[in-house]
């Protein structure tokens, strides 16, 4: 989802280069664990006082939205828990690196702050993750949260996502429109897509979910830099699907929506979590938005009246009053808070270093964030969770996203094993 299309290859190149001047002589990983304040093990990005976090973000590029409420949610988190008195006897510290969706900034931005913090609770970008994840798993070792959910990323236990990945997400998708009885056996369903680890992971649980559902997927493969969806509806349409799954941006998605309405194509559409925005409520395809379009996520949305997302919402209004609600609100803090349940059990085991962290995920086999769903971090290759929330656009709704169905779990999603 780079519009400079560097490959994770060319990326994992340009890493070997910076790496190789940023990290010349380092110790690693572990070399430098030392006893410190309490009797806890201490490592990279944690002092007597202080425990370091980097977030690598882009709040200036395409998707500077995204990332904007994502850091801000976790600043939110930081503050809140340093006021509480932080974790282990130690303050909370973020240090933020906006890489404004560029690939050679991400590089730098991860080798710069890697030796001075104990992780990263953020990283936008699923391409940059992807290319310093065989770093990260053989030298570095420490645990990153990236907003992203490609298969792709799955099995390393210190590159952990927090949710269904892409392709389990989509299967729960198709689901949805399974037992809405909107699809059938024999329909044929579309498939709009990014090119690329986002929208590829996603066609491979569509098609997934089609083979146990007798269904056909036609395809429409499109670039980031793709907007007018005219040409896919058109396709679509003439090929008689009765269903259409996207798995793009919000801009292609609104386009998606809005042009079927305009031409009186009246189909479900429904797409993954990162395809809305509640700024396309107040554009051309706002009305048609709201009608038959749904969303599927790992977690409640941020206007749910359960009590994990009416506080957050609450608290982050009151830190932010000029900033609109959106569920990368959600995402931020729920990785946040992810991370700080996470350092509090390496604290209890006494080891804050980034092999701590990394046993003390792995013991999370039913962690309850309270924004709807239960994760297991017990095994790296496998997703958190493979339950999704299905949501539907409501402009009356703070974050503009109401609840149509509650977090489940479709029967191809129990048996589907995503690739690793």
């Amino acid at each position: 989802m780079n519009r400079r299309r560097l490959s994770a290859a060319a990326l994992a190149a340009a890493l070997v280069l910076t790496g190789a001047a940023g990290c010349s002589g380092k110790a690693k990983a572990g070399a430098g664990d030392k006893p410190a304040a309490g009797g806890v093990k201490a490592g990279a990005g944690v002092s007597d006082t202080t425990i370091r976090l980097g977030a690598l973000t882009d709040m200036t590029g395409v998707y500077a939205s995204l990332g904007k409420s994502v850091t801000q949610a976790q600043q939110l988190w930081v503050k809140q828990t340093n006021a509480a008195g932080g974790i282990c006897g130690r303050t909370i510290e973020l240090t933020v690196r906006d890489h404004g969706y560029d690939p050679q900034k991400a590089l730098a931005a991860y080798t710069e702050l890697e030796p001075s913090v104990l992780g990263f609770t953020q990283f936008i970008g699923s391409p940059f993750v992807a290319a310093v994840k065989q770093r990260i798993d053989g030298q570095d070792k420490g645990l990153v949260i990236p907003q992203a959910w490609s298969a792709s990323l799955l099995g390393s236990p210190y590159v952990r996502t927090v949710g269904a990945t892409y392709d389990v997400e989509t299967i729960n998708a198709v689901g949805f429109l399974l037992d809405r009885k909107r699809i059938a056996s024999g329909d044929r369903i579309g498939h709009v897509y990014f090119e690329g680890d986002y929208g590829e992971n996603a066609l491979t649980g569509a098609k997934a979910a089609a083979k146990e559902a007798g269904l056909t997927v036609v395809e429409q493969k499109i670039k980031p830099t793709d907007n007018d969806m005219t040409a896919q509806v058109a396709a679509l349409k003439q090929a008689g699907v009765k269903a259409v799954v996207v798995s793009a941006g919000p801009r292609q998605a609104a386009s998606l929506v809005g042009v079927a309405a305009a031409g009186g194509w009246n189909v479900p559409i429904i797409g993954n979590n990162s395809a809305f925005s509640p700024q396309l409520l107040a554009t051309p395809a706002g009305a048609a938005l709201q009608k038959d379009y749904y969303v599927a996520s790992s977690a409640l949305p941020i206007g749910s009246t359960e009590a994990g997302p009416a506080a957050l919402a609450s608290a982050y209004k009151a830190e932010y009053p000029g900033s609109g609600l959106d569920n990368g609100v959600v995402a931020g803090f729920t990785a946040g808070a992810l991370y700080g349940e996470v350092l509090k059990k390496a604290c209890a085991a006494k080891d804050l270093t980034r092999e701590g962290v990394r046993a003390a995920l792995l013991s999370l086999k039913s962690y309850d964030n309270g924004f709807g769903i239960t994760h297991d971090f017990s095994d790296p290759k496998a997703p958190s969770t493979r339950q999704s929330v299905i949501m539907k656009p409501d402009a009356a709704v703070p974050g503009g996203m109401k609840v149509v169905k509650e977090e489940a779990a479709a029967p191809a999603a129990t048996t589907f094993t995503p690739a690793v």
